[in-house]
Formats: C-alpha cells, sequence, structure tokens
C-alpha cells in the first residue's frame, strides 16, 4: 500500500514535467485550419488532441525552412567546440585542483567557485569590453570562448577526480609514471563520468543560450538554434511547435544517452574530499 501512495505521488509530481513536452508533440501535429479556429475562438481551449492530426508543420520546418537548417548548423559551430574546449582545457586544470598541492591552491578553488555563481548579467559588461578589444564581436568565438573556461566545468570535474583512490595513484608512481602519464591513465579513465557529465551539461547550457548571442551576435546570419522560435508568431503557431519539437530533440537524446555518466558525476561532484 505504501508502495502505491509513493508511485502515486511520484507519477503527480512527473505531470507538470512531462505536460510541456506532450503538449509540444500535440501542437506540432495541429493543422493550420485548426489552429486558426483555436485563436479565432472567444476562449483559447488548450491544446489536448488535435481533431485532424498531420505532419505538415515538421514538413513545412524541415523542407521549406532552409533558415531552420542555417541556425541550427551555427548551434552545432557554437556548442561542439565549446564543449570540446571545455574538456581540453577544464579537465587538466580540474586534475590539478584535485590532486596536486601548490600554494594558493585554496584561493584558487574559491575563486573558481565565486566566479561559477556569477550570473551572466554581472560579467556582461566586462566580458563584452574583452571580446571588443580582441576583436571578436559578431563572431562565433565572442560566445565559444567564455564557455571553454567555464568554471562550472572544471568544478564538476575537479570533484569527479577527487574521489580517485590515493592509493592508485601512488601505485601508478611506483611504476614509474610521471604526472601526464598518471594523468591520462589513471586519472580521465577514473573520472571520466565526472568528464561526461560536464560535457552534457555543457551542451545543454550552449545549445539553448539566449543572452549570450542576443549579445555577442549581431548579424542575424550568426545567430543559433535558440533564437529560431521567436520569429513565429500566432497564425503560424504549428511550425513554431514543429520547429521547438526539433530543437529539443538532440539535447533530449543526449541526456538520454548519458544520463547514467551524469548522475554518477553529479554524485561525485557532492562528495568531499
Amino acid at each position: 500500500m505504501k508502495t502505491k501512495i509513493i508511485s502515486t505521488l511520484l507519477g503527480l509530481i512527473c505531470v507538470p514535467v512531462i505536460l510541456p513536452l506532450t503538449l509540444l508533440v500535440l501542437g506540432s501535429m495541429t493543422g493550420a485550419e485548426e489552429w486558426r479556429g483555436i485563436l479565432a475562438a472567444d476562449v483559447i481551449r488548450p491544446i489536448l488532441l488535435p481533431t485532424y492530426p498531420t505532419l505538415a508543420p515538421l514538413v513545412e520546418i524541415l523542407m521549406d525552412t532552409p533558415e531552420f537548417f542555417h541556425m541550427f548548423w551555427n548551434s552545432c559551430r557554437i556548442a561542439f567546440p565549446a564543449v570540446a574546449g571545455q574538456i581540453l582545457v577544464g579537465a587538466p586544470a580540474a586534475w590539478a585542483l584535485s590532486r596536486m598541492r601548490f600554494a594558493g591552491r585554496g584561493a584558487v578553488e574559491s575563486l573558481y567557485i565565486t566566479l561559477m555563481l556569477l550570473p551572466f548579467q554581472v560579467t556582461m559588461v566586462s566580458g563584452y569590453l574583452m571580446l571588443d578589444r580582441l576583436a571578436l564581436i559578431d563572431t562565433h568565438w565572442a560566445v565559444i570562448l567564455p564557455g571553454i573556461f567555464s568554471p562550472f566545468a572544471v568544478f564538476l570535474m575537479t570533484r569527479g577526480f577527487a574521489g580517485i583512490s590515493e592509493e592508485l595513484i601512488e601505485a601508478a608512481r611506483i611504476d614509474g609514471a610521471g604526472a601526464v602519464r598518471i594523468f591520462i591513465s589513471v586519472g580521465l579513465p577514473l573520472g571520466l563520468p565526472g568528464v561526461l557529465s560536464a560535457a552534457v551539461l555543457g551542451f545543454l547550457e550552449h545549445w539553448s543560450m539566449i543572452e549570450q548571442p542576443m549579445t555577442f551576435l549581431k548579424s542575424p546570419g550568426l545567430w543559433p538554434i535558440s533564437l529560431f522560435t521567436p520569429i513565429f508568431t500566432a497564425e503560424s503557431a504549428g511550425p513554431g511547435f514543429a520547429a521547438a519539437l526539433l530543437i529539443a530533440a538532440p539535447p533530449l537524446l543526449l541526456f538520454l544517452y548519458g544520463q547514467h555518466d551524469l548522475e554518477r558525476g553529479i554524485a561525485a561532484a557532492g562528495l568531499k574530499e
């Protein structure tokens, strides 16, 4: 009886999470005529089941909207280099913070945590001035470079590396492995959940970011896919829902594929050294 009650409560909690995605799918299958009827009514009814389900909105986005693919490619050009840079730059930094002892280590770690807690609005002006001085404004690098040096990715990987047993590292030293060899052969394989969780969260962040592209990218031709749906109006609600569904597909698939490593990485981030 207790198990049924808990399952019921958990099911009710999941409804607000699943409902928007369900409405997104149903809205993308609602035709233009039905949308006009919904919007013309005195009281706009919620989308439940389309009277005449159709794939026309999806076809319109995939076949008749080249801007969608252009902005989709822009998002790929931003997200993948940023995530790759986070791993290449952040993993060695995280390993140094978690396994090496040096003067000022505590201050550096505190600085990373402070920067991680600062919202984008706080560093927006200083970041804009710096990128403008480097002549990177209105280029994809204006969004990629700040993402590469993300303090959150370093923090997450630091906690993952901190959970590695010291005995394994000492055994590698006894076998004659140097610092770089230990990092590559011991640190990366055992700290892989933290690295993958940082990669997954980094991709989700860069795929859905809005403020950074709007601030640093002036040319609409450089905008990512996250700025695509605002161009739709009430009269084109069906294609708007279809576009939102297609935009949500890559992060959703990536999350489902990396869910196990993401959970392990976040769990490791909560461990104390």
